[in-house]
């Protein structure tokens, strides 16, 4: 039985037919999106129809930010977790500079998201311990691992758990810094004719966070906050600085540089903003002709794998079964004669 399914798994002409059928389902897998219409126009009516949603929500999320803001130090927690934190003493022991950073770029400000994550830093590799020793000791995991391996599992498990917060919260910092970094270009273009048409940085901040909303809640929710930190701040230079270090970008940061620049020796800030805007809009063609560059090298195993053995299969496909029908039909030929 071994021995039948052996040989008719090595038979050529079902590992031909294999291969055959699997390069087939991986070119229509290819090749369906091409065919399933234009996308750009169905996308484009669905941002129109949506448009208005869109910022009604934002204008909503950025009024109940605003309205945490004005709250400060008075905004409600978790009382246990802040127990905790406090009782322990966490924020000395886990809190840095570049922790709060961290989370100001991450989008996560004031007091109750870290509270939240020193209590999960807490609190995750206990977690983590528990449930790597039940696998292990009491689901039969590892069984044929020593003890010691066991016990070393286990302390992967709990160190995972004590750095799962900060892995979440450099996640959510790139996307947010990718989101921001996509509509900067657009943002500064929409804020260097709102500029050039007569209108203050306020009031040309608030314009653009209503338009750019729709692209990038995330660069939308900066602008409003960086226009309330110009009314009540003392320093706009503050305000500015702020927008650079929540954002973490180089590019924010030399705009917010040159706005300050204009500000203290009274050069125009629209001179400034063109040529920043010019220089984004560079910056995101570089990165678009790279991915573009990095296609060819991606694409290489893929084509080797999936498209070249359909060209074999069709170039040599007729020729292998004119071959097996001739020596087919030159031994029922031969069997005639010996008979």
């Amino acid at each position: 039985m071994t021995d039948q399914v052996v040989k008719a798994l090595t038979d050529p002409s079902f590992l031909i037919a294999l291969l055959v059928g699997v390069a087939v389902f991986a070119t229509m897998f290819t090749v369906m999106p091409s065919l399933s219409g234009n996308q750009l126009k169905s996308r484009m009516k669905s941002v129109a129809l949506e448009r208005d949603e869109l910022r009604a929500k934002q204008r909503a999320r950025l009024a109940a930010e605003t309205g945490r803001r004005r709250q400060g130090l008075r905004e409600q927690q978790s009382v246990g977790m802040r127990s905790i934190v406090e009782r322990l003493d966490l924020r000395r022991a886990l809190v840095d500079e570049g922790t709060l950073n961290s989370l100001k770029v991450a989008g996560f400000r004031g007091q109750n998201p870290l509270t939240r994550f020193l209590f999960f830093r807490l609190v995750l590799p206990f977690v983590g311990f528990a449930l790597a020793a039940v696998y292990v000791f009491l689901l039969g995991g590892l069984a044929e691992k020593p003890m010691l391996m066991k016990v070393l599992a286990c302390i992967i498990a709990a160190y995972a758990g004590f750095y799962a917060p900060v892995l979440y919260v450099s996640n959510r910092a790139t996307k947010r810094k990718q989101s921001i970094q996509m509509a900067w270009p657009d943002a500064l273009d929409l804020m260097l004719i709102c500029v050039e048409s007569g209108m203050s940085v306020e009031a040309a901040l608030r314009k653009v966070a209503d338009e750019i909303g729709a692209q990038s809640v995330d660069l939308a929710e900066e602008f409003v906050l960086t226009n309330a930190e110009l009314s009540y701040l003392t320093e706009r230079r503050a305000a500015y600085e702020n927008l650079a270090a929540r954002t973490g970008l180089d590019s924010v940061k030399s705009v917010t540089q040159a706005l300050i620049q204009a500000e203290r020796y009274g050069t125009p800030v629209a001179h400034a903003l063109r040529v920043l805007a010019s220089e984004s809009r560079d910056m995101r063609l570089n990165e678009a002709e790279k991915k573009a560059a990095a296609l060819p090298p991606k694409l290489t195993v893929p084509m080797i794998l999936f498209f070249l053995p359909v060209l074999f299969a069709i170039i040599l496909g007729p020729a292998g079964i004119q071959i097996s029908e001739r020596g087919l039909f030159g031994d029922k030929q031969q069997s005639s004669s010996d008979q």
